[in-house]
């Protein structure tokens, strides 16, 4: 039996491409073993997927280093693919047997599925676009959904001036510009489900009275596997870019993701299928483009 061993030690969004990887590699050998070193940051999503045999988390301290070293120096690996190119993966890996060893670099010009493919070459992994549809064989937890269709707009942190990256573009809605957003997705004899991150704007308080229960829930923090659910159910997905851009993407959900003029996107989202990206910009004018776009 082959064996893999995968370093990922950084966010949900960033875990989501070593998910391709991981399954070009059991399609290539479905025999095989892998083993996730995970952040504790993606650790709870990455033990959802029945594709990972094993995961150990790397904490954010040295002695959590010496652990894995210790607990892995025995093993020989086929291959240890370096995902993340962090230099703490990096001298973790340096301890370890393998056949092979492949540190990925991010770069100015090779795009997240161009890394993949790079790896592909040198472990002798065949590509497949199949790989894309990584979503497979996932079971949710009960969440009531009482819409058989809908748009879902995430509203999370990225939308608050103050909660996100202070360079880009401010696209806070007032609590008036957010009702009439809301209203002209509505009027269109459309459902919508509003989510929301982990720090929940206090925006959606404010406007609960205001919208028309029977058009518009709202769900507050939700478990990661909760949000999954909403999202591949979804006609349409409204967010800010993040994890569940690619959540989508995976079902082939069609999407409208805003993003930053200023950051190189592109080498993040040149494989997403049903995607369409618009610009940040003040509130008032994002919420015409989008109504328009829903159409």
């Amino acid at each position: 039996m082959k064996e893999f061993l995968i370093f990922r030690t950084d966010r949900v969004g960033d875990f989501l491409f070593s998910l391709i990887l991981i399954k070009i590699i059991k399609v290539n050998f479905p025999n095989c073993k892998i083993t996730l070193i995970s952040s504790e940051k993606n650790y709870l999503y990455a033990r959802t997927f029945k594709s990972i045999e094993k995961i150990i988390v790397l904490k954010n301290n040295f002695i959590s280093k010496l652990k894995i070293i210790f607990t892995l120096r025995g093993n020989k690996y086929d291959a240890i693919i370096i995902h993340d190119g962090k230099n703490r993966s990096k001298f973790i890996s340096n301890f370890l047997k393998t056949k092979l060893k492949i540190t990925c670099v991010t770069n100015l010009i090779d795009t997240q599925i161009e890394i993949i493919k790079k790896v592909c070459n040198k472990a002798q992994l065949k590509f497949d676009d199949n790989s894309l549809n990584f979503l497979d064989e996932r079971s949710y937890p009960s969440l009531k959904i009482p819409f058989d269709s809908y748009i879902h707009l995430h509203f999370d942190e990225k939308w608050i001036y103050k909660d996100y990256i202070d360079k880009y573009i401010n696209i806070e809605p007032t609590k008036k510009e957010l009702i009439n957003f809301i209203r002209a997705i509505t009027s269109k004899n459309k459902k919508l489900i509003i989510t929301t991150g982990k720090k929940v704007p206090k925006l959606l308080d404010q406007i609960k009275l205001e919208i028309d229960s029977s058009k518009v829930i709202i769900f507050k923090n939700q478990e990661l596997l909760e949000l999954e659910n909403i999202v591949i159910n979804s006609d349409l997905l409204i967010t800010c870019h993040g994890w569940i851009t690619h959540i989508a993407s995976a079902k082939q959900i069609k999407q409208i993701d805003i993003i930053d003029s200023s950051y190189p996107y592109d080498k993040w989202t040149s494989h997403l299928r049903n995607y369409y990206s618009i610009n940040r910009k003040e509130f008032e004018n994002l919420s015409k483009e989008i109504v328009h776009l829903i159409g």
